[in-house]
């Protein structure tokens, strides 16, 4: 091609000093510098012209320069890191998108740049571990928000776990982190501790868990929230949950059993219903059937171990038939009774199920 400047450019150029006309041949070359068909010769020249239009004095003009290089591969690192440290109207698109900058000149724009410039720099398409750090380190809330929300980011254990502790109240950094699509099981277990009950239900479903924490999580979350077996429980919350956790992979046969083990019942129901494949309140009557073929039925549909029934029959045998006295510690004394009746079925129990029904046992005992 002739020349990256049309006669048309040119000519308007000779004749108008407004910078209207000089952001608009700005907004030009930006499309051009990239074009292939340019020689050596057009893209020198290209380049030098996007050199003093970046100089200009006219913000508008450096600023429709900046979005109109902010992917060009071809743009001079020269231009690229004077426009990123210019004011934010030029810095943000060339820091958003610009694959020119290096991370040491990123980095170094984190660490003496406003928090509009490293937000910016933290919703890069891809961002690596020493530049998510620098981000951790510096950034301000929102910053580390946008960061933990990219899914392009690569962040470290270790800026993670910095993340929690600077910001341990923010929400909106907390909940980011869970979000994403993996987590270490360290951080996973720091933000168990922190987080909402509907942030832990979803470390459950979408984070590595050791089994005994995921159950501990979903069983004390839902304690919290349903166990009162004397009032109405939020049945679809429960239904919701259980089918999520399903879905997901983590209905396992130990979170049912130890759902039954501190009286989760509404849980046990929904578990139930949802490995066999039949609406939740077939499930309920087919579970409380006072002839027990229906309990039998239902639970070999679901697929559970033949060898745990015995202790599933035993346990909701005593909550269906032990009323809360009203009396002090009436919730512990009440899973104790049901563990106590699982605990004679240990024949068949695997080792660590058995090991955790002790545990709990000891643990209600303990509190009552």
């Amino acid at each position: 091609m002739a020349s990256t400047l049309s006669q048309a450019d040119v000519d308007r150029l000779l004749v108008e000093s407004s910078g209207q006309i000089r952001a608009e041949v700005a907004g030009k070359l930006g499309g051009e510098i990239d074009n292939p068909a340019l020689t050596e010769a057009e893209l020198r020249s290209a380049q030098d012209i996007i050199r003093l239009m970046a100089k200009d004095v006219e913000v508008a003009v450096r600023t429709a320069l900046s979005k109109s290089l902010r992917r060009a591969t071809r743009l001079p690192h020269d231009v690229a890191l004077s426009m990123a440290n210019d004011v934010e109207a030029v810095a943000l698109p060339i820091l958003t998108h610009s694959l020119v900058l290096t991370d040491d000149d990123l980095i170094d724009i984190v660490r003496r740049g406003s928090n509009a410039k490293q937000a910016a720099i933290a919703g890069r398409p891809e961002v690596s571990e020493p530049l998510s750090a620098a981000l951790v380190t510096r950034g301000d809330e929102t910053t580390v928000t946008v960061l933990m929300r990219n899914a392009g980011a690569r962040i470290s254990e270790q800026s993670l776990s910095q993340a929690i502790d600077r910001f341990p109240d923010s929400d909106a950094v907390k909940e980011s982190m869970v979000r994403r699509d993996a987590l270490p099981v360290t951080v996973t277990e720091r933000l168990v501790a922190i987080v909402s009950d509907r942030l832990r239900e979803y470390l459950v479903v979408h984070h590595k868990l050791s089994p005994a924490m995921a159950t501990d999580i979903v069983l004390q979350t839902r304690e919290r929230a349903t166990l009162d077996l004397s009032s109405g429980l939020d049945w679809q919350h429960v239904d919701d949950l259980v089918t999520q956790i399903y879905r997901s992979g983590r209905l396992t046969p130990t979170l049912v059993l130890r759902a039954l083990c501190i009286g989760d019942m509404a849980f046990f129901e929904a578990a139930i219903a949802v490995m066999a494949g039949v609406p939740v309140a077939n499930a309920r009557i087919l579970i409380h059937d006072g002839g027990r073929k229906g309990f039998a039925a239902v639970y070999q549909k679901s697929g559970l171990s033949p060898d745990l029934f015995p202790a599933f029959r035993a346990a909701t045998d005593v909550i269906d038939h032990t009323k809360f006295d009203g009396e002090a510690r009436d919730p512990e004394r009440f899973r104790a009774r049901v563990i106590t009746r699982m605990l004679t079925q240990f024949e068949d129990f695997d080792p660590e199920d058995l090991d955790y029904l002790v545990d709990k046992l000891g643990d209600v005992l303990a509190a009552a």
